[in-house]
């Protein structure tokens, strides 16, 4: 099983590319994201790789960060969602935005993705809601979201707080939920809802 390429990039295409390890090449399928990161021919890379292994075919899925590829796990574990579609989710959305639009329940951004229609979205966000708020992949999420994060239930707190009253004055949940969460590491610390919400709402204004 191959767990992470080190080695020179060969080429680049739409949807991956060859690493050239000790002179032999390795094809594997990526985001854009990835492919952008890379840079170009004869550039060292480091790629890190989920193997999905098929009667037919051995297919290598490169990622150019933990993040990535613990997303591309967790999406390839719902139904309808194979790798390409995965790669295509996280080639429009980041690790960070995705979590905010899981956790933001927001079905629209995953729409963004090619081959993710209305009831594939709400299927990923259904399934997912729970996990995208735990563990390494509430990096990014503002407290009161993350799961268990300073012993809350999750939604609970001025965090919390903020986004619902971004959402009442018109902002759409998942702009609300990256505002407040750049306003918590802009401010630090544990700020109350009324220093968050000025600070979300110059975010929403840039």
């Amino acid at each position: 099983m191959i767990a992470k390429l080190t080695g020179i990039v060969d080429s680049i295409a739409a949807d991956g590319c060859v690493i050239d390890v000790g002179g032999v090449g390795y094809h594997a399928f990526a985001s854009r994201r990835t492919l952008d990161r890379l840079g170009g021919s004869g550039q060292p890379a480091v790629l890190h790789i989920e193997t999905h292994v098929r009667e037919d075919h051995i297919h290598l899925f490169g990622f150019i960060d933990h993040a990535e590829r613990d997303w591309f796990r967790l999406l390839t574990g719902v139904q309808g969602v194979g790798g390409r579609v995965a790669l295509a989710i996280l080639g429009a959305l980041d690790p960070d935005r995705l979590s905010i639009a899981i956790v933001a329940q927001d079905k629209a951004l995953l729409t963004q993705a090619d081959g993710v229609g209305p009831k594939l979205a709400g299927r990923i966000v259904s399934e997912l809601k729970d996990k995208a708020g735990a563990g390494p992949l509430s990096a990014g999420l503002p407290d009161g979201l993350a799961v268990g994060k300073d012993s809350r239930p999750d939604g609970v707190g001025p965090s919390a707080d903020a986004i619902s009253a971004l959402v009442n004055l018109g902002y759409g949940r998942a702009d609300a939920v990256g505002a407040v969460a750049a306003a918590v590491r802009t401010i630090g610390g544990a700020p109350e809802v009324e220093a968050l919400i000025p600070v979300a709402l110059k975010e929403l204004a840039r």
